[in-house]
């Protein structure tokens, strides 16, 4: 090279150290490049000077860069010929150019790194300055030198720079992983540090368990019986696996989210145009991968240990205020308050298993729903699956048969009550979504269940023996002791209320027809006809001998005669052999003065009235002192 040449080449060596340090650590690829090609220009005094990258394969450049920040050059260029990477051994090349769409420019300098060929320069001189033209082909080879060489620098460079920003981002993200326990802080931090580094990659986490509450994230669930068998690959051996589609034009990495207890889903990463995932991404992303893993472990344990102590929490206050001598009502009022705020549950109902007769009977503290027509399905189904299989059910899309209308409960789990190893009866709750409740939910109904059973036959049996001191052993009906008290409370609670006294016709011709026996079955059978006929809040009583009682708190004397009415017909229908029943009804209202002594002698007047005109009727006699 001559003189002129040496010095110029020199100038443009010091512009290049100078852009080098002007970084100050900075080393961003896309300006060190800008900078190279504006030094080329300015030393060289040129019009434009242009990179397009390409390798010896490829017959296409692309411009990176170019001096001029509003060249009009295109972005891709294209060999008129069979491309040949030697470029015949020269290291200038002038017009006319072999390049198609590169009229504009009058030269090109293939530029070779330590690597090989990396690219072009494309030169476009100024009019009135033709310094290019006398420059030397040894000039061209050591600019082609020399710039390859500073372009694969300054790649480096800006690599390392952008491989310790990595690393202080996974940093970074490191810290706030492990400064959070909660599952969607840790979640939203990992898509919003892929969006970050990867702003052109598409990516989904695959997540193994229930996270349906992330609507904002790209989560997806990852499905064992999916066609994805990368993803599977993925999450059952816990090592990176590669999709590369050559329609699509993409790469997809699988990284699996590791923890030291397991895997718990899968990052998918998809690069575009791109038949091989990047190689220098692949270390990065298996560290985020890992790194995700062990913070989504760590706050799902810590989410579980809180879970647990919720949960032990739960049964050991269910169980002391089961212990507490609560009511059957407020028993399983309580339970059933429990576990709809605890399980999300839109239905909880109670059921007892009736000895001998395989009645089902709804439980008082049962929500609404259980106790109406439209549940028959639901227990009929449960009951039949808890008798035969003698398990609990777990089912997470639940759907009735069609022919059975009503509302339709998709997640069910029902346990059994057993105590002793006998069945007692069982507990359903169902929600409307399916999959609404997790395997986790269902072991702590069992375990409520379980510690709750127990309590429950014990209130049962508390109310049972209440019962037996108020109730007649031989009809099963109120004793009249207990009819007394509640119909003096009433007088004293409610606003009216009615009173039928009953006696059977002919009873003696019963006993001494067919029996004590018999006639005391006849008993019986009148007793059940009351109680069929009248209100859970209605009191039926034993009176004395073959006389019976009903008293209707609330209830105005025309419903009164009504249901004695329906009394005496079903009696004579339904009775064998058969007998009849004659009635007497007195009521009171508030605005009387009145009393309970004074109701029953009204009542009794009017059953002697009855018996003495006939029989098998109703009489009425209702007055009493007006206030």
């Amino acid at each position: 090279m001559g003189s002129q040449e040496k010095e110029i080449m020199i100038q443009l060596k010091n512009r290049f150290f100078d852009i080098i340090d002007a970084e100050l650590g900075l080393w961003q690829y896309e300006s060190i490049l800008f900078n190279m090609l504006l030094a080329i220009k300015n030393i060289l005094k040129l019009e434009e000077v242009s990179f397009y990258s390409g390798d010896e394969w490829n017959p296409y450049f692309l411009l990176e860069s170019s001096s001029n920040s509003s060249s009009s050059s295109p972005f891709k260029i294209e060999f008129s010929q069979e491309f040949d990477h030697t470029f015949g051994g020269r290291f200038v090349h002038f017009k006319p150019l072999s390049i198609i769409s590169a009229e504009n420019n009058d030269l090109f300098v293939p530029l070779y790194g330590k690597k090989g060929f990396i690219g072009l320069l494309l030169i476009k001189k100024k009019e009135s300055f033709d310094l290019v033209n006398e420059l030397s082909d040894l000039f061209y080879k050591n600019l082609s030198q020399q710039c390859g060489v500073f372009i694969e620098k300054g790649q480096a460079l800006s690599k390392i720079v952008s491989e310790e920003k990595r690393y202080k981002q996974l940093y970074r993200v490191t810290e706030k992983f492990h400064s959070s326990m909660n599952m969607d802080d840790v979640l939203g931090e990992i898509i919003m540090t892929l969006k970050e580094v990867y702003p052109t990659f598409t990516y989904f986490l695959l997540l193994s368990q229930d996270n349906h509450s992330h609507s904002d994230l790209p989560i997806r669930d990852l499905e064992y019986d999916s066609e994805n068998i990368a993803a599977m690959q993925a999450y059952v051996t816990g090592t990176i696996q590669f999709e590369d589609s050559i329609q699509e034009r993409r790469s997809v990495l699988y990284a699996p989210l590791k923890g030291k207890q397991g895997v718990y889903g899968v990052l998918q990463v998809m690069a575009p145009n791109t038949l091989v995932f990047p190689q220098n991404e692949v270390e990065f992303i298996t560290l985020l991968a890992n790194t995700a893993g062990s913070a989504l472990e760590n706050a799902q344990l810590y989410q579980q240990s809180r879970r647990l102590i919720a949960d032990l929490q739960l049964i050991n206050e269910t169980s002391h205020r089961l212990n507490s001598n609560l009511r059957l009502s407020e028993t399983m009022g309580f339970m059933c308050e429990q576990i709809t705020k605890s399980f999300d549950a839109d239905e909880v109902g109670f059921f007892l298993i009736a000895k001998g007769v395989h009645k089902i009977r709804v439980l008082p503290g049962s929500t609404p729903f259980f106790q109406s027509e439209a549940a028959r399905g639901y227990i009929e189904f449960v009951n039949e699956k808890i008798e035969n299989e003698k398990d609990s059910l777990f089912i997470g899309d639940f759907q009735l048969p069609p022919e059975q209308n009503g509302p339709s409960y998709r997640s069910l789990m029902a346990v059994p009550m057993v105590q002793s190893g006998i069945l007692k009866g069982f507990s359903i709750v169902v929600q409307r979504n399916p999959y609404s409740f997790s395997f986790e939910t269902f072991k702590l109904l069992q375990s409520l269940i379980h510690h709750s059973t127990l309590a429950f036959a014990n209130s049962m049996l508390r109310e049972e023996l209440e019962k037996m001191v108020v109730t007649d052993h031989l009809t099963k009906l109120y004793s009249r002791n207990y009819l007394d008290e509640k119909l003096i409370a009433s007088m004293d609670e409610d606003d009216q209320g009615t009173f039928i006294l009953i006696d059977l016709d002919n009873f003696k011709y019963i006993n001494d027809s067919f029996g004590h026996q018999v006639g005391d079955d006849v008993l019986i059978q009148v007793a059940n006809i009351i109680e069929t006929n009248i209100r859970g809040t209605d009191i039926g009583a034993r009176w004395g001998g073959e006389e019976l009682a009903i008293y209707l708190p609330n209830v105005p004397l025309e419903t009164g005669i009504s249901i004695a009415e329906r009394l005496v017909l079903k009696v004579s229908d339904e009775t064998t052999p058969q007998v009849t029943i004659s009635c007497g009804v007195s009521y009171w209202k508030r605005e009387c003065i009145d009393t309970a002594q004074s109701l029953f002698s009204r009542a009794d007047r009017a059953l002697y009235r009855a018996k003495g005109s006939g029989k098998n009727k109703v009489e009425i006699e209702e007055t009493a002192s007006i206030v």
